[in-house]
């Protein structure tokens, strides 16, 4: 008996067409998405995003068009991403324990696959061109079990683990002090000492941001940007908030590293924004495919801050 093929290609002209993403008019004076995570763990919650909708979480950015790019990138204004793509950013605060967690197995250690960074690496084995880049804004000194994930034999393995994988670390304060209460003195102790701490496990490191707990920022915010205690200094050229909505693009005269806009990834929230940048794709960053060039609407030209970091021009269109 023959069959027709016919009804199913009629079918086939119905599906709606997948976005062409390289499509897009370039606008590099879009806003950028700086995610905040908290607990990967069950149940969902205000501060806790489970393994299963953090992997959708992903899946969502990925089919959308937007590709991980380190947060100091980003300041550094060095966004490789593909024509068409926009730039997200990765957080997570309070170094909990479903964010990275040591699971035996046969014998072995290995990065549980239902932690953070083992979903971040299975999505990046899946997707390369998704990228794999995140901050961890760790507590070094905080209580159980926010001390460092949680797992004392594993501490420094895993901090030196995130920085071999090209995952950053930053700031937290010691065990997530509220700055506002303090004054100078325990400030500086708390982003000193946390630093100090870190690089006990990673010599050498330096966080280069700070976000803030509660995001509440000091009485002077120069307390937060620099200073040095019992030989340990520090400098954060970057301070997150707890919100605000999406960032402005760093090329942008608004841009304003010292007070960092992110969303809380929680799915209402998200979804939010995912939806107004569907609806709004001329708000949304979109990469012009040369990591060397500014591209922006001629219109938008006087909205570019200057200087622009070294190496870079502008390129306007219509």
């Amino acid at each position: 008996m023959r069959v027709s093929v016919l009804p199913f290609l009629a079918a086939l002209t119905v599906l709606p067409a997948l976005p062409s993403f390289a499509q897009r008019p370039a606008n590099e004076l879009g806003r950028v998405m700086i995610l905040e995570y908290h607990k990967i763990d069950h149940p969902e919650g205000r501060w806790t995003r489970t393994p299963a909708n953090f992997r959708a979480d992903l899946r969502r950015l990925w089919e959308k068009g937007y590709r991980l790019v380190a947060l100091t990138d980003l300041l550094d204004g060095k966004i490789d991403v593909p024509t068409g793509m926009t730039p997200v950013v990765l957080t997570f605060d309070d170094s909990s324990p479903g964010q990275f967690r040591y699971v035996e197995k046969n014998g072995a250690v290995e990065v549980d696959p239902d932690s953070a960074v083992g979903i971040l690496e299975a999505f990046a084995r899946e997707h390369p061109e998704f990228g794999l880049k995140a901050t961890f804004y760790v507590l070094p000194a905080a209580d159980p079990p926010n001390r460092l994930f949680n797992q004392p034999a594993h501490e420094e393995r895993k901090l030196r683990y995130l920085v071999s994988r090209g995952f950053e670390i930053g700031n937290h304060t010691l065990w997530h002090a509220n700055l506002s209460h303090y004054g100078e003195e325990t400030v500086r102790k708390q982003l000193a000492q946390a630093q100090e701490r870190i690089q006990r496990h990673v010599p050498g490191y330096r966080p280069r941001t700070l976000a803030l707990p509660m995001g509440a920022y000091p009485r002077d915010i120069g307390w937060a940007v620099r200073g040095s205690i019992n030989g340990t200094s520090y400098q954060h050229d970057a301070i997150l908030m707890v919100s605000g909505g999406a960032a402005p693009s760093p090329f942008s005269k608004s841009f304003d590293p010292l007070r960092l806009h992110r969303i809380q990834a929680l799915e209402r929230e998200l979804s939010s924004w995912l939806g107004y940048f569907d609806k709004h794709p001329e708000a949304r960053f979109v990469s012009d495919g040369d990591p060397l060039t500014v591209a922006v609407p001629r219109r938008k030209k006087d909205e570019v801050k200057t200087p622009l970091p070294q190496g870079l021009r502008i390129v306007e269109h219509d």
